[in-house]
């Protein structure tokens, strides 16, 4: 490879994983802007949001970019300010913020109108080098490997962000709705903060995981939970799950809608999916207390992190077994 180059894959053509959307490519290592680290790529989680930006499901923001957004690496470079060549840093989801309008202002800057996004709006990790802004680059707890590491910088957080949302009561049920990187994560710090855990999904190899991380019960996706739920997450984009995740809730139950993209969702009966309280609740991206919060309690309470590694010249490969379900937890490229 010519020295300053760098491997990289590129959204080719938004289109189904199996018609292999990413395309690999061979360019020079990007050019940090004021404000901004270069980082090599230790590590880089494969997210379901990857598979939405390659297939079409959200709309291009920037043509032919380099997907990834849960990026462990080394500051080789740039405006390091207060970090050091050589720290290793986490590269999430939420890359910039305005920090001037009402949503910033207020504490919610997730909802920021002018927010921009790891692998969507501006090239992300499934390359060896990555820029990215030093004050949203994250700290990394102890403990993990670079493998570990990298599913915890948007399924560990989002996750986290999820269960805010949903409301767990001290000592209550919780239901999760597929069971995969984020899920896994989810589960196991409602766990650890008392709470009883039943997993609905596909695929026998993610409900043995489940029963493995200490999940009260686990069965296939529409099936009923085998007590009421005080709170569900629906990890899977599958909105025919929404009135199935409703009916399963206690009086006064929230649902929390984890994904970035949702298929449609059914019409609901009053009655049966709303009465008595229940409330459904979406989840959008996090905030950088969000993200410091989750961080600190993996520092405390080592996780299991359930990986499933690839090479950083199969990502086409990788993204096609996320849309199959060939691997329960999470992918991660290894440069």
């Amino acid at each position: 490879m010519t020295p300053g180059q760098m491997r990289a894959w590129r959204v080719d053509r938004p289109r189904p994983a199996a018609e292999h959307p990413l395309r690999p490519v061979r360019e020079p290592i990007p050019e940090p802007a004021s404000g901004e680290l270069l980082v090599r790529v230790l590590a880089c989680g494969v997210c379901r949001t990857d598979l939405h930006v390659s297939e079409g499901d959200l709309p291009v923001h920037r043509p032919h970019v380099v997907p990834g957004h849960e990026v462990v690496g080394e500051v080789a470079g740039g405006d390091v300010g207060t970090h050091r060549i050589g720290d290793r840093v986490g590269i999430p989801w939420l890359r910039s913020t305005c920090g001037r309008c009402r949503y910033c202002l207020r504490g919610d800057e997730n909802l920021c109108p002018h927010s921009t996004y790891t692998g969507w709006d501006e090239d992300g990790g499934y390359a060896e080098y990555a820029t990215f802004p030093a004050a949203f680059a994250l700290p990394l707890p102890s403990g993990y490997s670079d493998a570990e590491l990298a599913p915890l910088l948007c399924a560990g957080i989002i996750g986290y962000r999820a269960l805010l949302r949903a409301e767990v009561p001290d000592g209550g049920v919780l239901g999760l709705y597929g069971f995969g990187g984020s899920a896994h994560l989810a589960a196991q710090v409602a766990l650890a903060r008392g709470a009883r855990v039943h997993v609905m999904t596909r695929g026998e190899t993610a409900r043995r995981l489940a029963l493995d991380l200490g999940a009260a019960s686990a069965q296939g996706a529409y099936d009923a939970p085998p007590e009421p739920l005080n709170s569900a997450i629906l990890f899977a984009p599958a909105g025919e799950l929404v009135p199935t995740a409703l009916a399963a809730l206690d009086a006064g139950g929230t649902l929390a809608v984890a994904g970035i993209h949702l298929s449609d969702v059914p019409p609901l009966n009053y009655q049966q999916h709303l009465f008595r309280e229940r409330q459904v609740r979406s989840v959008t991206a996090n905030t950088r207390s969000d993200a410091h919060e989750f961080l600190g309690f993996a520092n405390e309470h080592h996780l299991h992190v359930t990986t499933t590694a690839y090479g950083l010249d199969r990502a086409d490969h990788a993204l096609e077994d996320l849309s199959a379900g060939r691997f329960g937890g999470a992918a991660v490229l290894v440069p």
